[in-house]
């Protein structure tokens, strides 16, 4: 495909992702101080995937995407997380601090700047660590033991590294004693391999700001970057569209590679003709295999 047409059809499939209107949560509970240590709740509603009435439902942890800018918060993802509860999961929808003004390693054109360091990584561990005990309060629908976390692009980075918390260097701050109880993670069009992101200059060296600049890349890449942090023993598939020109195919391939090189066998669904906002998209075909690949592990 030419690249003016494959242009025009990556910025067709992102506009009708962002076209649904936002979709409020049932309840929102806080997991800290901040305005942005929050998660919205949805409630399940019967749909195909659904058990029998009155059973309790699988919860699925949305991580949102948008290259952990402050200019992309959780709400653009609400129509994906709503689809999710209209299937018949329970879900959480995780809000963490992003890159702002005085972030260290922004950009020096004056766009947003990626990731705060460590505050990125302090909250979806938080929120990760607090989440039993605010789903038992705020959605007592849900079945905590049939968890599956799910994040899409910069989101799906986080829920490889919060699968992976147990692995991370022992002097880590957010390292857990043993693997989460997960039934599984279904990362979406993940920046999972930061060498390959960067060379592949995904959003615009978003994973090179997250850390804290060309100063600071190296030394924190084994504390954050998932491909430093295999195998994880928990189970893993990654939907990637092969159109993708956000985050394009080799990294999600460079992942699996190494996963399977690190003794672990990592699903990865690939989607023919399918770009990056497809996934999050209730729109789309591409959403519905999602939901399919996130129910056979819940349920």
């Amino acid at each position: 495909m030419p690249d003016d047409a494959a242009a025009a059809r990556a910025a067709a499939e992102e506009e009708s992702a962002f076209s649904h209107s936002p979709v409020d949560p049932d309840v929102t509970a806080a997991y800290g101080d901040h305005p942005d240590q929050v998660i919205d709740f949805y409630a399940p509603r019967t749909g195909p995937d659904s058990t029998a009435p009155g059973a309790l439902a699988p919860l699925v942890v949305v991580l949102h995407g948008g290259a952990w800018r402050a200019c992309y918060d959780r709400r653009h993802i609400t129509p994906f997380a709503h689809y999710l509860a209209r299937r018949g999961f329970a879900v959480a929808n995780v809000e963490y601090r992003r890159g702002g003004e005085g972030s260290a390693g922004a950009p020096e054109d004056g766009t947003s700047p990626a990731g705060r360091w460590p505050d990125t990584f302090d909250d979806v561990a938080a929120a990760l660590d607090a989440l039993p005990a605010l789903v038992r309060e705020a959605l007592p629908q849900a079945d905590p033991r049939r968890t599956v976390l799910t994040g899409h692009s910069a989101g799906g980075h986080l829920a490889l590294w919060a699968a992976a918390r147990h692995v991370l260097p022992p002097d880590a701050p957010w390292r857990t004693d043993g693997p989460a109880d997960l039934r599984g993670v279904v990362a979406l069009a993940p920046i999972a391999d930061f060498e390959v992101a960067e060379k592949l200059e995904v959003c615009a060296h978003a994973s090179l700001q997250l850390l804290g600049g060309p100063d600071a890349f190296a030394d924190r890449r084994p504390y954050a970057d998932p491909v430093l942090l295999l195998p994880t023993g928990i189970a893993t598939t990654l939907v990637q569209g092969r159109a993708d020109l956000v985050v394009p195919e080799p990294v999600a391939e460079s992942y699996a590679d190494a996963a399977a090189k690190a003794g672990e066998m990592v699903g990865l669904t690939l989607l023919r003709d399918v770009g990056h906002f497809p996934l999050i998209d209730p729109a789309t075909d591409a959403c519905a295999v999602v939901a399919e690949e996130i129910a056979q592990l819940a349920w």
